[in-house]
């Protein structure tokens, strides 16, 4: 167990406390030019195709976009534009309107599912008395995701990248999660999907915990190993 005991928790969101997931109500009615359903499955490759890109720009994106596809998760507007122009890519096979309504459902509390142990973890924490920080590069407000599920009243401090003006792996968004909980970094765990992203936290002197962005049936209790390895949970 490493020597300074964890005292505060960071924590990603899509593809670690969330996926994207929407239920049959929430696709009903989006389809291809043919007229077949677009469902669920093909609806999570779609998107998730596109929010695994990173941060090159995805072939097809017209050069006046690019400034888009780098500012996404700083602004709304430009999140939508570039997302739109690749969901109306003819090789989607979309029927006309329905790039709009499939953006539309990402932006939908419902679409998005917790992982199995995210409740526990989260009062896992609460009850230790481990204060718990969300760290996002993400567009729009995410706290409406967490009360839709009852989860809300769980985390201390939301630290979103179109709120504060800077994007993970900027390490001055971890340091900042890290005063907004009151915790200095070298006593302080983030967890997250991406190594290259999240990992930085690192840089500022955090722990740092990976767990594979999985469909959530596949994925039944990460979180809570992740805190067993750091001396978090038994």
């Amino acid at each position: 167990m490493d020597a300074v005991a964890i005292r505060g928790v960071l924590l990603d969101f899509s593809g670690t406390l969330f996926r994207l997931e929407p239920g049959v109500e929430s696709v009903d009615g989006l389809h291809h030019m043919d007229g077949t359903p677009v469902g669920t499955d093909r609806y999570i490759e779609l998107i998730t195709s596109l929010n695994t890109v990173g941060e090159k720009v995805p072939t097809g994106l017209p050069t006046g976009l690019h400034e888009h596809w780098h500012r996404r998760d700083l602004d709304l507007a430009a999140h939508r534009d570039a997302y739109l122009h690749l969901l109306a890519d003819p090789a989607h096979r979309l029927a006309e309107g329905m790039a709009a309504r499939l953006y539309d459902v990402m932006l939908t509390p419902a679409a998005w599912r917790p992982y199995p142990d995210a409740e526990a973890a989260l009062r896992l924490l609460r009850a230790r008395g481990v204060p718990v920080a969300v760290v996002s590069n993400i567009p729009w407000d995410i706290r409406d995701t967490f009360a839709h599920r009852g989860l809300a009243d769980l985390v201390d401090a939301y630290v979103l990248s179109y709120a504060e003006g800077l994007m993970k792996p900027a390490p001055e968004l971890f340091a900042l999660a890290c005063a907004r909980i009151d915790r200095a970094p070298g006593e302080t765990l983030m967890i997250g999907d991406s190594a290259a992203i999240d990992g930085a936290a690192a840089q500022v002197g955090c722990r740092f915990e990976r767990v594979e962005p999985q469909a959530t049936a596949n994925r039944p209790d990460a979180l809570l190993d992740a805190l067993r390895t750091h001396g978090i949970a038994e």
